[in-house]
């Protein structure tokens, strides 16, 4: 336990330390922001979408199925969890996928979110109770990094290539869906009994469903073609995940 306690000590002294220095990788190195913002602004009016039928048919699917079973489910789940119970539902699933991210962050050179993920993990596993809540955050100021394998490919400069809408899965691409597969490598779930992995996959998603009831509901209302809106706002959505 002495031990622990004076790893946690150093790990938590780093991350502080840690916070006043900026994050010196890049997604394309030699490449300045102002380009970066103007190429995302020009790439985003010309994605080329070779799989537009089938992407828009898969759009159908999952609209469908958003309305006729996961809506109603999701509601029901949310009438009878209170909404800090399912945002400690959510918070226990993110703190036991660590692992993703915190390869992730290595891969793509970021030790300093490396470190604070590592930290993360310590304190809301050991004082979060499991995970259940988030003092690394709360108390400690220690954001969460959301790396992923799409993302780590993306910083060393694949493009997206083709966007594809996966069933149940939604929108993605090439390069996130192999990005996908990838991850299943370093997260812990896969490493259990397949019923687990796969019941914890499903309450995922119904527990996030839950708690953003609504907001797809208004980002149709709001758009002029769905399907167009929902892969381009994908398309601008990761490839700031990849500039930060």
């Amino acid at each position: 336990m002495k031990r622990f306690i004076i790893f946690l000590s150093v790990l938590l002294a780093f991350v502080f330390l840690s916070q006043s220095r900026p994050v010196l990788a890049q997604p394309w190195p030699g490449i300045n922001q102002e380009d970066r913002t103007n190429e995302y602004a020009e790439e985003t009016a010309r994605v080329a979408d070779p799989l537009k039928s089938f992407n828009r048919a898969m759009f159908q699917f999952n609209d469908k199925l958003y309305y006729y079973v996961l809506k109603p489910v999701a509601k029901g789940y949310k009438a009878v969890l209170p909404e800090p119970v399912r945002v400690s539902v959510r918070n226990a699933l993110s703190n036991a996928r660590m692992p993703v991210r915190v390869v992730n962050c290595v891969l793509q050179g970021k030790f300093c979110h490396t470190a604070n993920e590592l930290a993360r993990f310590a304190v809301n596993t050991t004082f979060g109770i499991a995970g259940l809540f988030d003092p690394a955050k709360s108390y400690l100021k220690i954001e969460k990094h959301d790396e992923d394998f799409g993302q780590t490919l993306g910083f060393y400069g694949m493009k997206e290539i083709i966007p594809i809408t996966w069933p149940i899965l939604g929108p993605s691409n090439v390069r996130d869906t192999i990005g996908l597969a990838g991850d299943t490598f370093t997260d812990p779930f896969i490493y259990v009994e397949p019923i687990v992995t796969s019941g914890t996959s499903t309450l995922n998603v119904l527990n996030e469903t839950s708690l953003t009831l609504g907001d797809y509901e208004k980002f149709k209302e709001s758009a002029l073609d769905p399907y167009i809106s929902l892969r381009d706002a994908y398309f601008q959505y990761r490839r700031n995940q990849i500039k930060e």
